[in-house]
Formats: structure tokens, C-alpha cells, sequence
């Protein structure tokens, strides 16, 4: 009985144990997101208002202003990004997972791997040869095509995990229907793995939403109203990185509210694509 007693209580002080750590890892992970956030409000709420959002930014010297025209920008290059960039890597998650074998799909890994680990800065460059050189003129294009060459290893190294998850017999099941493996993969294997994908595609988002460096050499930045993808264009990274760099106090200020709303509009963006991704599932159909 004794021994019994004590096997009991053994368990129950390794169970503690282990959800006490657990519950420390979470905690850690959690900590400098909460940091970020914090800081951000205590140093950018301030300089928020309606003017920071609808004017555009002063010249030097000159108190106020805002980041419209960066906050437009940012939306435009990034959907450009996300056009060329989702459906690119979501077919290359789909080739390694369904279609690949043998050297064509370890190299394909293996190329993923590296571009995902490319500094953002020498993707900036290769943009500038390939978008900025060749059309003599920086652009919201060129912009997007950085971008778009970041999110592509990160979109199809999560769709391929997230397709490799979806049980083999639902794929064994189609073919035992006579449907064609291109179809069975579009129609069912394709919606069983959208939690995944859609993760990922959220991932490669946020990863590429907050980059300076590609956008240095392609977008360039501007200081007026552009709606024109084939023009130079505002940035909110860009006009961050301009005035933390600056003298001006004001400037400053202004580079917190930016790096705030900037946050905040990922943050937004991820929620809103998870609750119409949820409300509104892929159904597959043979």
C-alpha cells in the first residue's frame, strides 16, 4: 500500500512538473511578443491620430504630417507579392508533396531551403537587376516581385508538410473512384490541408510585410500619392527606416506610430484571412 502511495504521488509530482515547464516555454514565447506590443503602444500611441492616417508626410522641419500614402503603398506592393507569390508556392508545395520523386524532389528542397535562408537584402538586389535595370525606373512592380521571391520557399515548404499530413488512403480512395490524381489532388487532398496552407501563406506574410531592405532597391519610396504599381511608391517600412534614421524628434515620434499601425495591420490582416478561412471552408468535390 505503502508503495502504491508513493508510485501516486511520484506521477502526480512529474505530471506537475511537466506542465509547469511546458507552461514556462509558452510563457517565453509569449514574453517578447507582449514586450513588442507594450513598447510599441507606450512609444507610437502618442503620435497617433486622424491626421496621421489621411495627410501625407512634411518636408524636413516641419511638424505633423502623417503615412497615408505609405500605408496604401505597403497594401498595394504586398498585394502585388501575394498574387505572384501564393499560387507559385502553393504549386510547388503541391509538385514536392504529390508529383516529386527522388533527386527532383530532394532538389527541390533543397533549393527551397536555400532561398528561404537568401539574406533579404541580396533578394533586393537580384529584384533590382531583374525589375529595376532592365525598365530603367524603380517601381511598386519590382517591389512585389522581392517580395514575391521571399514568400514563395516558405508558402511551399508548409503546403508540402500540410499535404503530407492528409491521410494516404483519402488519395487511395479516389483512385479506387477512377478519378484522375490531378483532380483528386485539386479537389480533395487540396481542401483537406487548407488549415495548413492557409497557415503558411500567413507565415510568408507577416515574414515579408515588415521587410526594408528588398524595397530599398525596388519600391524605392515616395513621398507623394501613387497608384500606379509601375511608378516609385511609398512604404511603411521605408518611411519607418527614414525617420528613425533622422535628427528630428518629431520624426522620431512618427516612426513608433508606424511601426505600431504596421503591427497592427498584420495583425488584423492574419485574423480577418483565419475567420473567412474558417467560416468559410473549401469543400472538395470528385
Amino acid at each position: 500500500m505503502r508503495k502504491r502511495s508513493w508510485n501516486s504521488i511520484h506521477r502526480t509530482a512529474a505530471n506537475f512538473a511537466a506542465l509547469f515547464f511546458v507552461a514556462l516555454a509558452a510563457a517565453l514565447v509569449l514574453a517578447p511578443l507582449l514586450a513588442i506590443f507594450g513598447y510599441l503602444i507606450y512609444r507610437g500611441a502618442g503620435a497617433l491620430s486622424w491626421s496621421f492616417f489621411t495627410h501625407l508626410p512634411q518636408p524636413v522641419g516641419e511638424l505633423g504630417g502623417g503615412m497615408a500614402n505609405t500605408i496604401v503603398g505597403s497594401a498595394m506592393i504586398l498585394g502585388i507579392a501575394s498574387l505572384m507569390g501564393v499560387p507559385v508556392g502553393i504549386g510547388a508545395g503541391i509538385y514536392l508533396s504529390e508529383f516529386a520523386r527522388g533527386k527532383a524532389r530532394e532538389l527541390t528542397r533543397f533549393a527551397a531551403d536555400v532561398l528561404n535562408g537568401v539574406p533579404s537584402i541580396i533578394i533586393g538586389l537580384t529584384a533590382y537587376a531583374l525589375a529595376v535595370l532592365p525598365e530603367h525606373h524603380f517601381s511598386a512592380f519590382s517591389g512585389g516581385i522581392a517580395l514575391a521571391i521571399m514568400m514563395i520557399p516558405i508558402i511551399a515548404r508548409t503546403a508540402e508538410e500540410a499535404l503530407g499530413l492528409v491521410p494516404s488512403s483519402i488519395r487511395e480512395g479516389a483512385k479506387a473512384l477512377g478519378i484522375l490524381d490531378w483532380k483528386s489532388t485539386l479537389c480533395i487532398v487540396l481542401p483537406a490541408a487548407r488549415s495548413g496552407i492557409i497557415a503558411g501563406v500567413m507565415l510568408a506574410f507577416a515574414r515579408v510585410a515588415g521587410e526594408t531592405a528588398p524595397l530599398l532597391f525596388t519600391a524605392f519610396g515616395n513621398q507623394f500619392w501613387n497608384l500606379n504599381p509601375n511608378q516609385p511608391t511609398a512604404a511603411l517600412p521605408l518611411q519607418i527606416f527614414v525617420y528613425a534614421i533622422s535628427p528630428y524628434d518629431d520624426w522620431h515620434r512618427q516612426a513608433w506610430a508606424g511601426a505600431l499601425v504596421l503591427i497592427a495591420l498584420i495583425v488584423v490582416t492574419l485574423f480577418v484571412v483565419r475567420l473567412a478561412a474558417a467560416r468559410n471552408p473549401m469543400r472538395g468535390s470528385a
